[in-house]
């Protein structure tokens, strides 16, 4: 069997999406600030991250069972997919 912390099959692909988007949209609803945003790989939702004040991707884990959202970050070099099931981080290649 493989350890869960070396390998997640939900991590395990190549063609992850990306958007332009750089708003939080539950933020936005509610006048809340963000730190850092994510990318749901499921239903492409845009929203904030553990950093933020009210944690919007990991909420959005919680009530949909989504478990892979991708970082929105300005520095191309630390672009990363996270697993929520497993509490896995994967880094993700440079777009061209």
């Amino acid at each position: 069997m493989e350890d869960v912390k070396e390998y997640c099959g939900h991590l395990d692909k190549e063609d992850f999406k990306t958007t332009r988007a750089k708003v939080c949209g539950e933020c936005v609803k509610t006048g809340g600030k963000w730190n850092h945003l994510r990318l749901c790989q499921t239903c492409g939702a845009v929203l904030c991250c553990n950093a933020s004040p009210n944690q919007h991707a990991q909420k959005h884990f919680e009530e949909t069972g989504h478990p892979v959202v991708t970082s929105i970050l300005p520095k191309p070099w630390s672009r990363f997919a996270w697993c929520y099931v497993h509490q896995i981080k994967r880094p993700l290649k440079q777009p061209k």
